[in-house]
């Protein structure tokens, strides 16, 4: 059994003291969960402060980026070496960063890598856009961005895969939930024609974009689906523990 996981990637929104305040709004009711891992991503100017608010809980903290050197004359980059002592995951080549900042999968090959090499665990991000989508492209760019992110990394079930749909992120048009799963029922197959099946059938693969509280149980009751991403809901405390609450409850 794949042990489902809930992230919220609050991309570049709240100050620290807003932060901290989100934080402690949840912590009580996603410790009582126990059956979900809960990540929480906030930028990186919160992440020590939240550590010590997380520390000993079963809430556990992703940083949202990260280069892939150790260190060096990278202005404004933040290295794996900086973050291996503060947070658990780091989500990797999001749409946002392909999209504003030219990251080519090349790229996100070289920072899993390098998260992997400090104990760091990446949620690695892979979508296509609507233009390739009503294209029929979808399975070509995700068996692209599958093998080049992963391009000379072995085997390893504890990272994870994120399928974000690009149409659908922060426009409120998810995917149905019959849509998400059978794509990424064929991301899985991409991940065991690289590294067996029991690896892959180990490896566990979250959706993302638009999710809600309304709309997660949909996603969570396909068996190839085995947690989310999820974006404005987890800046919203009450949405974003329903939708851990219906996690558990769906993969129960």
């Amino acid at each position: 059994m794949r042990r489902p996981l809930i992230a919220g990637n609050w991309k570049m929104n709240t100050t620290i003291a807003e932060a901290l305040s989100l934080v402690k709004q949840m912590l009580g009711a996603l410790m009582a969960i126990e059956s979900v891992d809960k990540v929480i991503c906030p930028p990186f100017v919160s992440l020590s402060e939240i550590r010590g608010l997380v520390e000993g809980t079963s809430v556990r903290l992703g940083a949202q980026n990260m280069y892939y050197k150790d260190k060096g004359a990278f202005t404004g980059e933040i290295s794996p070496v900086m973050l291996k002592n503060l947070c658990k995951f780091v989500i990797l080549g999001h749409s946002e960063r392909r999209q504003y900042f030219t990251e080519t999968d090349a790229i996100v090959n070289e920072k899993v890598k390098a998260a992997l090499a400090v104990g760091l665990l990446p949620i690695i991000c892979i979508g296509e856009t609507l233009q390739e989508n009503e294209a029929g492209k979808t399975n070509s760019i995700l068996e692209r961005q599958v093998k080049e992110g992963l391009k000379d990394i072995a085997a390893n079930r504890d990272l994870l895969l994120a399928y974000e749909p690009i149409w659908a992120i922060g426009t409120g048009k998810a995917a149905t939930g019959v849509q998400a799963g059978k794509t990424i029922g064929f991301i899985r197959s991409t991940l065991a024609g690289l590294w067996g099946n029991e690896t892959a059938a180990s490896v566990r693969i979250l959706y993302g974009g638009s999710v809600t509280g309304a709309n997660i149980t949909e996603f969570m009751k396909e068996p190839e689906i085995d947690g989310g991403l999820v974006g404005g809901a987890s800046l919203k405390s009450d949405e974003f523990i329903e939708i851990v609450r219906q996690t558990a409850a769906a993969k129960s």
